[in-house]
């Protein structure tokens, strides 16, 4: 089964996570079949100060 890696930026409280990391695991469970026991996510948070889209820190966004 699949293992997904989640990037995003921090700030998500945990029961948000929960919620994110069920979902994941019912829709691939549902698609692919398999045990909810074989889905893997990892979730990594990121600082706004080391992500930046259009050429611009989001900690420099407002």
């Amino acid at each position: 089964m699949p293992t997904y890696h989640v990037e995003m930026l921090e700030g998500r409280t945990v029961e948000q996570k929960k919620k994110l990391v069920a979902e994941i695991t019912r829709v691939s469970v549902e698609v692919l079949g398999g045990s909810p026991d074989s889905v893997d996510v990892l979730i990594t948070d990121v600082k706004r100060e080391n992500w930046a889209t259009g050429g611009q820190l989001w900690s420099e966004k407002q």
